[in-house]
């Protein structure tokens, strides 16, 4: 019998069975099958070496901030379209203004006109949860940001959890283990912000006291320091290119396309189910929903009734809403703390 209907059953607890509600709702049924790589087969130090610790067997890394420097990776080729991964864990405690970002980019080569998908965590105050973003800019669109900001369902602290971006021809699909959360389905209206030139992958840890935290009000306490976050499974799966003369270093075509025929490509029912779940009860701005800041809504955009109501004019969550999501979520904190529910019964 579906969960859709045990949720209906007298003989669950309200609150159990919001927990089982919501959380069914944000699975996806599909694991994917990821052939994970090691650090020495992938990434390279971008900057400050020192502050990079990897392990015995080379497939995990770890990433420090402390007074001197942040840290960073970056991947050893450029890639053309692909699937790009890893298993991520973030420091615990006196986060506030430091980001974590899993990202590509081609800022490097092309200065005026880069391309850019983005991951990025915001540390927080007083201990709260850490929050993300999503962003994409294509073609130096900096003016034109795509962002989206979001709470998790889990504590990215405790254990390591898999995001991955998708990039393709036709579509870009952000996820959260294997829930997807964004997809940003590629129109002729976008003309040059959709991603095209080929793009390395990114890992960085740093220092955003500038904006990061309560609009950049509270600054990393460096006396809780060194500040690590760990990356294992590594995933890079795409298309080899010479990023200057865009030579591809197998055949592109046939490497895309067997991309877009994997079950990450492609949004199933029950995918783009778990998706509108996600957004519904974890989104907390969408600039698609910013109509100060876009008065005609940008053309990727699309608009969900269900997910407008919950927005005000500045593409922020309503007050009311935003306190109806705290008490759900409260809720199904409370049947957790009698008897803990592991992660992959959270999401499946």
């Amino acid at each position: 019998m579906d969960l859709y209907v045990h949720c209906c059953l007298p003989f669950f607890s309200f609150s159990l069975a919001l927990l089982v509600c919501i959380t069914n709702n944000i699975k996806a049924t599909i694991a994917f099958n990821l052939t994970t790589l090691r650090f020495d087969e992938s990434y390279s130090p971008l900057f400050s070496e020192f502050n990079i610790k990897r392990s015995s067997d080379d497939r995990t890394v770890s990433l420090l901030l402390n007074r001197q420097s942040g840290s960073g990776i970056i991947t050893t080729d450029y890639y053309n379209y692909g699937f790009f991964s890893a298993s991520i864990k973030l420091p615990a405690y006196h986060t506030a203004g430091i980001v974590v970002a899993f990202y590509t980019s081609n800022a490097d080569l092309f200065e005026r006109n880069h391309d850019e998908l983005d991951i990025e965590f915001l540390g927080s105050v007083n201990d709260e949860p850490w929050r993300f973003q999503t962003n994409m800019y294509g073609n130096g669109s900096v003016s034109r940001g795509r962002e989206e900001r979001y709470k998790m369902w889990f504590d990215p602290t405790k254990e390591t959890h898999r995001f991955s971006i998708l990039w393709t021809p036709k579509n870009v699909i952000f996820y959260v283990d294997d829930v997807p959360i964004r997809e940003i389905v590629r129109n002729e209206a976008m003309r040059g912000d959709f991603p095209s030139k080929p793009m390395s992958v990114y890992a960085t840890i740093w220092d955003a006291s500038t904006w990061a935290t309560s609009g950049g009000r509270v600054k990393v306490d460096y006396k809780y320091q060194p500040f690590a976050t760990d990356l294992s499974d590594l995933v890079l799966e795409g298309c080899l290119v010479d990023p200057i003369e865009q030579i591809p270093s197998t055949n592109c075509t046939d490497r895309i396309i067997r991309l877009l025929q994997q079950p990450y490509s492609t949004l199933t029912p029950d995918g783009r189910r778990a998706m509108k779940n996600f957004r519904e009860n974890y989104m907390y701005y969408s600039y698609c929903y910013d109509n100060g800041r876009y008065p005609v809504t940008p053309p990727e955009c699309v608009i969900e009734p269900s997910q407008k109501e919950l927005f005000k004019e500045n593409g922020r969550l309503r007050g009311k809403m935003a306190s109806q999501r705290k008490r759900r979520r409260d809720q199904r904190g409370k049947p957790r703390r009698r008897k803990p529910v592991s992660r992959k019964a959270a999401i499946e």
